[in-house]
């Protein structure tokens, strides 16, 4: 394919990965298997609560094959508590205890699944073998399991040194909520449910560990979403220094936030390494990641929304409780979120929220994609629904009223947002994306002609509609190096690693946009600290934001030192220069030109003298780090079909209008959609993590916790809007999380518009919206409301 420079970015380009994916040559943690390596099993609590009094291991250590076994005694200083990744913004007069969990348990087990001893053995089977010889003596405690009774005076205490069960407090507040709710129309509260769930990647997580004496260096190959972070952590704690540990995250079958946190296994693991002097490999297995690996949120909110008899929301009030299971390794992230995304694109002009977050005796809560922001909209949305009914317009037609026009932005929410800066949306198309669903999912037209045809058959069908906004591209900052190579090859080099986004691809665009060669061309590395040092990671709809804009630059750096070498080797002005099939030309006259290979092997000299200050070779490194994060935007519409007599519901059409500012691939953003999409789905209607009363989990595995499967979903319609961000050079706004965001609010209502003949009034306040809970929810109706206390606070006055 021939295009000049300056014409990639926008460009439907195939997946440079797929290939090697397509084919298994793609290379993920699990097929690394060094000669010699030594397996690791662990022994884990099976109860949630209890009071280490002493483990018996010696027959797990005389087990043949066993190379070591090790508990929280042989750790020595290695055993304390991990460091809070990611520390709370500075909200006046919050409150925050930060409690992690040690490497192995010493004393107190918090949670179901925590190691309690580490074997290594020449196999995994022998292992296993050996850690169920393991014999541990633990006297039960009482659980705290409930998320609302966590906070009771009398509630057992998860950490003994805390007065409560309270992890932190965070009230947040903009204009003057009282006032608002005195002057308005119509006021109306519920309360809403968002229960927990799993990251579910294909992938679990695996860390093999290479510990090399004579050499006096480490490498590790990690699941990770933050390999130089990682590798920071990891020098720390073995007393090594971070250029002695190499860190890599090659393809990882999905990231999805849990492998952003920093993990026990990923000290461990190389630890022994260096304790046996051999490799060592672990692989998490299916039944541990439901322990083991941190999880998705659980939420209970009392929310209030205050309108005119007009729909204008004159304000929101909204307090929730978060559940943070039994540590909070990454602050308060995901509450802020919710707090923050719970605004959306509206004009909210008074605001009072507030959050407690408990610590529970469950597995930890850290980012899943939406990482809260979910929770948020969920709120807002369902508010917006029932005020709509409660003053008598149209779903539609109230947000139409109250979105934030093209005209205000820069928009300030005027609290703070998890990157410590205001909460300012820089740019959006809040209105054009709401009228472009409503068009293409014919709600006022083809729609309504739909559910008379479909209704014929028994099934009541229902649409919904609905928004978000969604905090992209935070920093603090990423770095990139590329460089042309004597063959012609370009070389891009960055920090972040790739677990399935199309990264390889994307990243190329960029590179071939700015210096006039095809993407194929372009060799991308990523997620290697020997390759690039610096750097944060892949999380929260940063990379083409953040890591995009530090490859565009870096690529802006070296076309110039192309222009300048060519022009020198051509005799002619740079300016009378372009750059295309891998060469630089003339413009007007092609065939006077110079191969990019030829420009750097000149610029690299073996013999002669060199100007003062130059920089040999055809390379630049840069880094970008944004002012604050860039808000992308979208609106859903769902058209369902539930059987009344069962319960079950069977989506039709999904449709997705989204603005994440410049597209650099179309198809890789579909496709990041669709996955959101699929994710969202789940969250909304089919996972649900069951805890029993002592804190077990009666669910963990794929025959009983439902994942959606290609049969539960549907083909999804994109359309693309693009307002490019102010706050980057190449105006893009993050995409990988927008996709899940609004599902579950889209869900809801929906199948409320499609059972409101048979169940007039019907609420659904709770997610996941199981069959099981539809069905009981429409058994009650209309004998009772489950879950909708405070009652609405009046009606139209």
């Amino acid at each position: 394919m021939s295009r000049a420079g300056g014409t990639w970015v926008g460009a439907r380009v195939p997946r440079n990965e797929d290939a090697r994916l397509l084919t298994g040559r793609a290379q993920f943690v699990e097929d690394v298997e060094p000669p010699g390596a030594l397996h690791v099993a662990f022994v884990r609590s099976d109860l949630p609560a209890g009071r280490l009094r002493g483990l018996d291991v010696d027959r797990a250590r005389a087990h043949p094959g066993v190379a070591g076994v090790f508990t929280a005694a042989e750790l020595g200083p290695l055993c304390r508590p991990g460091a809070v990744l990611v520390p709370p913004p500075p909200i006046e007069g919050s409150v925050f205890h930060a409690r992690t969990a040690l490497p192995l348990v010493r004393d107190r087990i918090r949670h179901q699944g925590e190691a309690l001893a580490m074997i290594v053995a020449d196999s995994r089977y022998v292992a296993e073998d050996a850690a169920a010889l393991v014999e541990a003596d633990i006297e039960p405690l009482d659980p705290v399991v409930d998320l609302e009774g966590a906070l009771d005076a009398d509630a057992p205490r998860v950490h003994d040194d805390l007065p409560s069960n309270l992890a932190a407090h965070v009230r947040q507040t903009k204009g003057d909520y009282a006032a608002a709710r005195e002057r308005a129309d119509l006021v109306l509260g519920r309360r809403f449910h968002y229960d927990r769930g799993i990251g579910g990647a294909i992938e679990n997580r695996v860390v093999v560990a290479d510990w090399d004496a004579r050499a006096d260096r480490l490498q590790v190959w990690d699941t990770t979403q933050a390999p130089i972070p990682v590798r920071n952590v990891v020098a720390a704690a073995l007393g090594l220094s971070e250029s002695q540990v190499r860190v890599i995250a090659p393809f990882v079958g999905g990231g999805f936030g849990p492998k952003i946190m920093f993990y026990a296994e990923e000290i461990l693991v190389p630890w022994a390494s260096m304790q046996l002097g051999r490799p060592v490999k672990w692989v998490e297995d299916r039944y541990e990641n439901f322990f083991a690996t941190t999880q998705e949120r659980g939420q209970l909110h009392d929310s209030e929304i205050a309108v005119t008899r007009e729909g204008r929301i004159l304000g929101v009030r909204d307090t929730f409780m978060h559940d943070s299971g039994a540590y909070d390794p990454y602050g308060l992230t995901i509450p802020i979120n919710t707090q923050c995304t719970l605004l959306g694109p509206y004009r909210v002009p008074n605001y009072e929220s507030e959050f407690r977050v408990a610590f529970t005796n469950k597995p930890s809560v850290t980012p899943v994609r939406g990482a809260g922001r979910q929770h948020g909209v969920f709120v807002m949305e369902r508010l917006l629904d029932l005020a709509a009914r409660g003053v008598g317009l149209d779903p539609v037609e109230i947000r139409r009223r109250n979105v934030i026009g093209p005209d205000e932005f820069p928009y300030n929410h005027e609290i703070l947002y998890q990157d410590f800066a205001p909460l300012r949306y820089d740019s959006g198309s809040y209105e054009e994306a709401l009228e472009e669903a409503v068009r293409l999912v014919g709600y006022d037209k083809t729609f309504p002609r739909e559910r008379e045809r479909l209704q014929a058959d028994g099934r009541a069908v229902g649409v919904g509609v609905v928004n978000y906004v969604e905090g992209t591209g935070i920093g603090p900052y990423e770095g990139a190096r590329v460089t042309v190579e004597p063959s012609g090859t370009v070389r891009l080099a960055t920090g972040v690693g790739t677990q399935g986004q199309g990264h390889f691809t994307s990243f190329a665009q960029i590179v071939a946009d700015a210096i006039g060669v095809a993407p194929s061309d372009v060799r991308v590395v990523t997620g290697d600290t020997s390759e690039f040092h610096w750097g944060t990671g892949t999380f929260a709809s940063r990379g083409a934001v953040v890591a995009g804009n530090a490859i565009h630059a870096a690529a802006r750096a070296v076309r110039e030192k192309i222009l300048r070498h060519a022009g020198e080797a051509l005799e002619v002005d740079p300016d009378d220069l372009e750059l295309a099939d891998g060469v630089a030309r003339v413009k007007g006259a092609p065939e006077i030109s110079v191969e990019l290979g030829a420009l750097a092997l000149a610029a690299n000299p073996l013999r002669g003298a060199v100007a003062p200050g130059t920089q040999p070779g055809l390379e630049a490194t840069s880094y970008f780090g944004p002012p604050y994060g860039t808000t992308a935007n979208g609106t859903h519409a769902i058209v369902v079909a539930v059987d009344p007599e069962t319960a079950m519901v069977e989506i039709l059409r999904y449709l997705v209008v989204h603005d994440c500012g410049t597209v650099i691939n179309p198809m890789i953003v579909e496709g990041q959609i669709h996955g959101g999409v699929a994710a969202g789905i789940g969250n909304a209607f089919y996972e649900e993590l069951v805890f029993d009363e002592y804190g077990g989990t009666s669910n963990a595995s794929f025959m009983d916790y439902l994942l959606p499967t290609a049969t539960d979903v549907p083909p999804i319609e994109t359309a693309h809007i693009e307002t490019p961000s102010p706050l980057n050079p190449l105006g893009t706004k993050g995409v990988g999380e927008g996709g899940a965001i609004p599902v579950a609010a889209a869900f809801a209502q929906a199948v409320e518009d499609a059972l409101a003949d048979i169940a007039p009034g019907l609420e659904i306040l709770d997610i996941p919206l199981s069959p099981g809970r539809l069905f009981e929810l429409l058994r009650a109706h209309p004998n009772s409301r489950p879950n909708s206390r405070p009652e609405s606070s009046g009606g139209l006055s």
